[in-house]
């Protein structure tokens, strides 16, 4: 017989998978990276390239972060066991985007965000009270924050430089993942936010992508 987790029991398990989260090296992904398929062809990027690249990738990484996080808050407020199951299903799934962009990061020599922190606390956040008010509304967010992430990926698939198919390869199955969920989170019964939220939404991501590809 399985035990019914008790809040309490939830927030130690939050804690601990934000601690996985942040701390360098702890994420394992369940599914092999992208990147290392035998199609992609080691081909050296020059110093711009890389550099602009890890910026690419650190956003990527932080993205993924901030998930991990809306995921945990979510789950812990949503009030339809279902739900939550869907919402800690999801972020299983995201820790596999989390450690191939970090893997790629230290190929490039470079560095996940320092930001990470600050942006994984305000996503908790931001995830418990969508959770709190409705599992419509929290199902809702997922669906307009996935969208949002599809959009900065494929932006950034054609900024990338074309003869570096490590990172292409990463982005493309991340893409094929994020466009999933938000699908779900709708067919769950997720609210779509209306335009005004969604644009308030896109500036605040705005905050976390100039802000992460460099710090």
């Amino acid at each position: 017989m399985t035990r019914q987790l008790s809040v309490l029991d939830r927030l130690i398990m939050g804690a601990d998978r934000g601690l996985k989260t942040l701390a360098r090296g702890s994420a394992s992904p369940q599914r092999k990276s992208p990147a290392e398929t035998e199609n992609n062809t080691v081909i050296e990027l020059d110093a711009q390239q890389k550099a602009h690249t890890a910026g690419l990738m650190r956003i990527n990484h932080t993205g993924e972060v901030c998930a991990q996080a809306l995921y945990q808050g979510q789950a812990l407020t949503a009030k339809n066991p279902v739900v939550r199951e869907a919402m800690e299903h999801a972020a299983e799934e995201e820790i596999d985007h989390l450690a191939w962009c970090e893997q790629r990061l230290r190929e490039l020599d470079s560095h996940t965000s320092l930001l990470n922190p600050l942006f994984y606390a305000g996503s908790f956040a931001i995830g418990a009270t969508a959770g709190a008010i409705s599992d419509r509304i929290s199902l809702g967010f997922v669906a307009a924050t996935e969208q949002q992430v599809c959009q900065h990926l494929e932006e950034h698939l054609e900024s990338l430089p074309e003869t570096d198919t490590k990172s292409r390869a990463i982005l493309s199955q991340m893409l094929e993942d994020e466009s999933a969920h938000a699908s779900k989170a709708l067919e769950y019964g997720g609210l779509q936010f209306p335009l005004p939220v969604r644009q308030v939404m896109t500036l605040m991501s705005k905050v976390m992508t100039k802000s992460t590809y460099k710090i």
